[in-house]
């Protein structure tokens, strides 16, 4: 399991900053969000099974990731749960809104890579 999230890991953060990048462009040039939103479920998923696999390898293989890899699994996690909460909200401006939200998750998971082992 370890090695599976270790892999996507990086795999994961960069189809968030595609995809975001993409959405953020859509909404510049005043395009509409037609194949862009399976893509945003595709990076949405890749982020959350990254997550889960993450809380799978933590607790069957016995691995100290340190407390700020956890945090930024946990604040991934809960973002996406906040934006489901305001979809409706997402609706107004689709693009703009799901790309940065998919930006800031990339950031995340770099930042929860960086931090593999360190404590606070």
């Amino acid at each position: 399991m370890s090695s599976i999230h270790n892999f996507w890991g990086e795999i994961a953060a960069g189809i968030s900053g595609v995809v975001g990048l993409w959405g953020v462009l859509m909404y510049k040039r005043e395009q509409p969000p037609t194949a862009f939103y399976w893509a945003v479920g595709f990076a949405i998923s890749s982020l959350l099974f990254q997550t889960t696999i993450g809380v799978i390898a933590m607790s069957t293989e016995n691995i100290n990731p340190g407390n700020q890899h956890v945090f930024y699994g946990v604040v991934i996690a809960t973002t996406f749960a906040f934006a489901y909460i305001y979809r409706a909200q997402f609706r107004k401006r689709p693009a703009l809104y799901y790309g940065l939200l998919l930006l800031f998750t990339m950031g995340l998971g770099i930042r929860g890579i960086m931090t593999f082992g360190q404590s606070f």
